[in-house]
């Protein structure tokens, strides 16, 4: 059977306005049995040192684990009589338009959702002799990146054993001691729970292959299934691999075809191993989900069905009318709610719950229920972490431990403005001069278009050809000095992606040829150059999966760094073709998510390398520093990318895609560990065409920049179309404010620097949602975009509509300070209340905690930069 069918839809040009929701596995319920006889009706497992599982019989069955500090708090646990694993077997289909994707369930061919337990296993490190063969055990590792060393597992692991099966509904059997169902399909499954740390405990489930034999009938014997795994346990130890380093095997390559809705098909059609596993826990009706890396429409996912897959955001997102527009144009371009550059297989609940995913995998979570969640994952196998712990930020700061934390970044990126520009030296001078008239704070100027612009069919777009284009910059290292004898430094602009250069005329270099030449170009299944289409034009790809790719690309780095550059936009990174040919050979698919932290990586060495080896001037003046920031992400992220932005948002007030989706998407991915984000200011996607305009309005521009200098980094666009919006160099009304706010960013420096110092160390994300701090708080719960704090000193309540003058402040149960209004200095000491504030431009309602050193510092700074 054909399990892979991927389609092209770069080139049509007139599409569904309003596509169908993709077909998606339904969710798979069934119900768990076991055998009376041999079950006890109440059971207490240890795993590891400072976990258990407990098992009880009443009502069909169920587990729960907690940790023996708290042993009546289940952290994780069963719905009693109610299968936890599943399977299915499934085609997939992929459809793919310039970086957005979606994929669909079709053609279930088989589902297996009843299953028993056969067998719970508690494993010390002593044990190396069990009763019986372990024939059937399966090989298939879990994850390419998961091998885990021994010293990392906390004997005792345990072992759950059992199948899972379909039922032939003509055939159903209940007897005294338990439920009996004979089945048409069944297969082994393997459920492992090992301790990692205190505070996390590692799951991995693995399904056997399905075949058609039925369930015995006879008891399952309590003992004799694991003189084989035992034995090769014993082995594992000695040659020092991880609990399943011997159970890897490679997946099947996907060949595929580059031209229009091709049918692309796995190797090997008659495949019939399962290709999706499902884990079904319980959850509260009440229950709250929040992360799930960088999201812009949400702050809480129950109710929702969550895709975990890199892709663009969309223009739009559900937006009207510009989701309209943007998928007649442009195949499903307009996105959704789920659509996203930076997500992450983690969550944290309101009832103090949390838990991820490894490996890199297309999954989803299924939270439409209201008393359980499924993962579905895509492959015979999942792991992850459960983690242990009492409140939002311990959950965060366990998360961040185990999946990597940002480096502090240097104090000159987070001092002043950083100054987003195009056209050239002289213009940029022009605005300089501009800029010290009104006494700006500048950190950098960012001139993405250092690289030239070339006409295309939708407008005015980069040269994908990393080196400084002499003629739109001319005197380029000059400028540079200039700027950097005022302390500004110089940012620029990259992407992992090259397009031929041969209609430019004053090129010196030609990279794609070269990338081309060394064989470190993403290729497509007939061997050649993978081009990938990107809005009006196609470029190449750089394979970061061949070894020869990383040491290449650095050195163009260091060229750019070398002319005096400390800064640069890593962008993209979240469009890896889902029928891509590798130098690894791994599966796509699984590969596409993992791209972005590979890009990150990349940069990050370089950084690290050049911090290492520049000899003198980086350990004399640290402010040197380089910094990178980039958009695509996923789990691990964090640990590789310096600075985060949350990519191209509409131009606009709207909730989906706006000013709006910028909180929350900056809220979501701190919880998340994305410590360091902001967003451009005044947004980025403009539209002008007959019927849809958008374009950057003055009030917007200005609301923004209040918004913004409460970010880590205070950085401006001017957006696609720069002509099209209000720009902040545009007169004297928005020069004033912008002068006004990168100083209100300035007065709070201080605390900023703590704040950065504090991520780097405990992964807690510079703006919080209240969340937070305040977990305990139901009307928080409900909060989305409406305000956020800063650390926990700095509660801002941003205007975020059109036209408005005033906000909604909600100050929450749980504060024992009053809070401060920093503009009039009033008080406001209830709490649990919500009340009305004025808020006209260039008064945002900003508050401290009263009394708080924090607070009177930052007032403090305002009076001394002529704000307050």
């Amino acid at each position: 059977m054909k399990t892979l069918k991927i389609t092209k839809k770069h080139h049509t040009h007139l599409n569904n306005p309003f596509p169908s929701t993709p077909k998606s596995l339904p969710f798979v319920q069934g119900t768990l049995s076991f055998n009376l006889q041999t079950f006890p009706s109440h059971q207490i497992f240890c795993i590891g040192n400072e976990f258990q599982l407990t098992w009880r019989s009443t009502n069909g069955g169920s587990l729960s684990i907690s940790h023996q500090s708290q042993p009546t708090r289940a952290i994780w646990s069963t719905i009693a009589g109610q299968a936890f694993v599943s399977a299915a077997l499934a085609q997939t289909e992929v459809e793919e338009s310039r970086g957005s994707f979606v994929i669909k369930d079709t053609n279930v061919h088989l589902v297996c959702n009843h299953q028993t337990i056969e067998e719970i296993r508690v494993i010390n490190q002593s044990d190396h002799s069990l009763d019986s063969e372990f024939h059937d055990f399966p090989c298939g590792y879990v994850g390419l990146d998961q091998k885990t060393e021994p010293n990392n597992t906390q004997f005792p692991v345990l072992l759950i054993t059992g199948r899972i099966f379909s039922v032939n509904r003509k055939k159903n059997k209940i007897q005294d001691f338990g439920i009996e169902k004979v089945p048409s399909i069944s297969a082994r499954y393997w459920v492992f729970f090992d301790q990692k740390n205190s505070h996390q405990i590692g799951f991995q489930v693995k399904l056997g292959k399905p075949n058609s034999e039925s369930l015995s009938r006879s008891p399952p014997r309590a003992h004799g299934t694991y003189q084989g795994f035992s034995r090769r346990l014993g082995r594992l130890r000695r040659r020092q691999l991880g609990w399943f380093g011997y159970l890897w095997k490679r997946r099947p390559i996907v060949t595929a075809a580059s031209t229009n809705e091709e049918y692309v098909t796995m190797k090997g059609e008659e495949n019939s191993d399962f290709n999706r596993v499902c884990l079904t826990y319980s959850s509260e009706t009440n229950e709250r989900f929040y992360g799930f890396g960088e999201q812009f429409s949400h702050m809480d996912f129950k109710g929702k069905r969550v895709p975990i897959f890199v892709q663009e955001q969309g223009i739009g997102r559900g937006d009207q009318p510009i989701t309209f527009a943007a998928n007649l144009v442009s195949y499903r371009a307009g996105g959704d709610w789920s659509t996203t550059y930076a997500p992450s297989p983690f969550y944290i609940t309101s009832k103090m719950k949390s838990l991820y995913l490894e490996g890199y995998n297309y999954s989803v979570f299924d939270l439409t229920r209201h008393d359980r969640v499924q993962i579905q994952m895509h492959g015979d196998s999942i792991q992850g972490r459960i983690l242990h712990g009492n409140l939002p930020l311990e959950f965060i700061e366990l998360f961040t431990e185990a999946i990597g934390r940002p480096p502090e970044l240097p104090e000159w990126i987070i001092s002043g403005a950083v100054v987003g520009m195009q056209g050239g030296t002289e213009f940029v001078r022009d605005v300089w001069d501009k800029l010290q008239t009104y006494d700006v704070p500048i950190s950098a100027f960012w001139l993405q278009d250092w690289v030239g612009q070339r006409k295309t069919i939708i407008g005015s777009q980069l040269w994908w050809n990393w080196e400084v284009d002499t003629s739109r910059y001319s005197g380029w290292q000059q400028l540079i000095r200039d700027l950097s004898a005022r302390h500004i430094k110089v940012m620029t602009y990259c992407n992992p992606c090259l397009a031929p250069m041969d209609e430019k005329p004053d090129r010196r270099r030609n990279l794609y040829e070269e990338a081309k030449e060394l064989d470190i170009l993403v290729k497509d299944m007939k061997g050649e150059p993978y081009m990938v289409p990107n809005t009006a034009f196609d470029v190449g790809m750089l394979d970061l999966t061949h070894p020869n790719t990383a040491s290449w690309f650095k050195q163009i780095l260091q060229e750019m760094v070398d002319d005096g550059v400390r800064g640069w936009m890593a962008d993209f990174g979240e469009g890896l073709p889902v029928d891509a040919s590798l130098y690894s050979g791994e599966d796509p698919i699984s590969a596409h998510n993992r791209y972005p932290e590979l890009w990150a990586k990349i940069n990050r060495d370089f950084v690290e390398e050049w911090k290492s080896t520049h000899v003198g001037k980086v350990r004399e003046d640290p402010e040197n520093t380089l910094v990178f920031f980039m958009r695509a992400g996923f789990r691990n992220s964090p640990k590789w990318g310096m600075l985060f932005w949350e990519g191209d948002q509409m131009v606009s007030w709207q909730a989906h895609d706006g000013i709006k989706s910028a909180v929350v998407g900056l809220l979501s991915s701190g919880i998340s560990g994305y410590a360091f984000n902001h967003s451009d200011i005044g947004g980025y996607c403009a539209v002008k065409l007959p019927f849809f305009k958008y374009q950057r309005s003055e009030e917007l521009l200005l609301r923004w920049m209040e918004l913004n200098a409460f970010t880590t980094v205070f950085r401006t666009h001017e957006g696609n179309k720069p002509s099209c919006n209000s720009q902040f160099y545009s007169n004297h009304t928005t020069l004033t404010h912008f002068a006004r706010f990168a100083k209100v960013y300035k007065a709070w420096k201080f605390y900023r620097i703590q704040l950065v110092k504090e991520a780097s160390q405990k992964g807690l994300p510079v703006c919080r949602h209240l969340f937070l701090h305040y977990p305990g708080d139901d009307h928080v719960h409900s909060l989305s975009y409406e305000q956020f704090l800063v650390g926990e000193e700095i509660l801002v309540v941003p205007v975020l509509g059109r036209g408005k003058n005033n906000v909604k402040v909600y100050f929450p149960i749980g504060e024992t300070c009053a809070w401060k209004h920093i503009w009039t200095g009033k008080l406001y000491a209830k709490k649990g209340s919500e009340v009305l504030v004025e808020a006209p431009i260039g008064y945002p309602a900003i508050f401290v905690k009263a009394n708080s050193t924090i607070g009177e510092t930052f007032l403090k700074y305002l009076r001394e930069y002529n704000v307050l």
